[in-house]
């Protein structure tokens, strides 16, 4: 059984992943993973090649800031570039057989299609810039970079949003994380709703 955990930036999703993977679980994440297979897979970093030229890899080293530079000039380049890493990344979920899946995109990568059960994480806009700040800016909360995680929060497609609504179904369960309970407590949650 393959459990999937979503949320938006700041709801805490990798906090209560990281307390399940304490607990024994394996759990897959995939940011990481991708990172890790675009490094290692050498048919995904020709593919990668193929898409944006020689300059993705400079020594070997994938150059983010030129394939970021690329992708978000040319939106179009970034649905491309989705439609080499992610297939790579199901993939290799499959060959794991990972207890959880963690993903901010696990709808949009279609990772939904392998997972048994899914766990959405939310959390109010207010708690997740503050989370946001507090990790990404050194909890320097200026108004420029409370914009910032505005615009990242506003970037990031809503989860439940009426796209997603057919996909859910009955597999999705909401897990509010608003501060009431403690990450232990939201990871044992999770934990009794396995069953």
């Amino acid at each position: 059984m393959i459990i999937g955990i979503t949320g938006g930036i700041g709801s805490g999703k990798s906090t209560i992943a990281r307390a399940l993977a304490a607990r024994g679980y394996a759990v897959y994440d995939c940011d990481r993973e991708a990172k890790r297979i675009i490094a290692e897979n050498k048919d995904v970093q020709q593919q990668i090649i193929a898409l944006l030229g020689p300059e993705a890899f400079v020594n070997g080293v994938y150059n983010t800031s030129y394939v970021a530079q690329r992708v978000f000039a040319e939106p179009e380049l970034l649905e491309r570039l989705n439609q080499i890493v992610h297939p790579a990344v199901k993939e290799n979920i499959l060959e794991k057989q990972p207890d959880f899946v963690e993903s901010a995109i696990l709808y949009e990568a279609g990772l939904d299609a392998i997972c048994d059960k899914i766990f959405v994480i939310e959390a109010p806009e207010d708690i997740r810039i503050a989370r946001t700040i507090a990790r990404d800016y050194h909890g320097d909360a200026s108004p420029e970079n409370i914009n910032k995680v505005r615009a990242r929060i506003r970037a990031q497609r809503p989860y439940l949003s009426s796209i997603h609504l057919s996909s859910i179904g009955r597999q999705a369960v909401i897990i509010p994380n608003d501060g009431r309970k403690s990450i232990e407590e939201l990871a044992e949650e999770i934990i009794a709703l396995l069953n």
